[in-house]
């Protein structure tokens, strides 16, 4: 009899769920799925970007900061908060091939630290020919992302194209994102 009995305990185990599944008396409602945001909507990104409506520098203001501390141009930026406390790092890459990662108070604009990388570990495609000849800086790619979209830039950088580079950057509209890619040309490149 028990023989019996364990061996039908998985069918009575599977009909009685079936029935719940199937009964609106009893169906409990499903958990929310876990789905990534559409884009223009509150999401990862945008929580990532939460204060920066509310610091005082700028995206372009922290480029000037970061270029100013030696020769070369900024390659990568990215606003970041850490402990509450909201920076950009933004990545300068040198004439000579020197990589250097600034981190800049979003606050008080001042330089909190530096850091010398091998260009080799962030960009292998990247020289830095490609970025010194670049008639766009990525301040002015900036620049021309927040006029189209009409807010704050939250990150930047600057990608190999061809024989030429180009810019992605994310600009922040109140809590929505928004990507805008820019030509070494300075011009807006349409979303495909």
């Amino acid at each position: 009899m028990s023989r019996i009995a364990l061996s039908l305990a998985p069918f009575f185990l599977l009909t009685g769920l079936a029935a719940a599944q199937t009964s609106p008396a009893t169906q409990a409602p499903a958990p929310a799925a876990a789905a990534q945001p559409a884009h223009g909507t509150t999401g990862h990104k945008e929580r990532e970007h939460e204060g920066l409506q509310n610091v005082k520098v700028s995206l372009a203001q922290a480029l000037d900061t970061a270029e100013s501390k030696g020769p070369g141009r900024a390659i990568d930026a990215d606003f970041e908060t850490e402990g509450g406390k909201p920076y950009y790092e933004i990545k300068v890459l040198g004439s000579d091939g020197k990589l250097t990662d600034h981190h800049i108070d979003a606050n008080s604009g001042q330089v909190i630290k530096s850091d010398n990388h091998p260009i080799e570990s962030y960009f292998v495609r990247l020289k830095p020919s490609d970025v010194q000849n670049a008639p766009t800086t990525l301040k002015q790619a900036v620049a021309a992302a927040e006029q189209k979209a009409g807010g704050k830039a939250a990150e930047a950088e600057i990608e190999r194209e061809a024989s030429s580079v180009r810019y992605k950057i994310t600009v922040m509209t109140g809590s929505q994102s928004q990507e805008i890619t820019v030509g070494a040309d300075g011009k807006i490149v349409p979303n495909k």
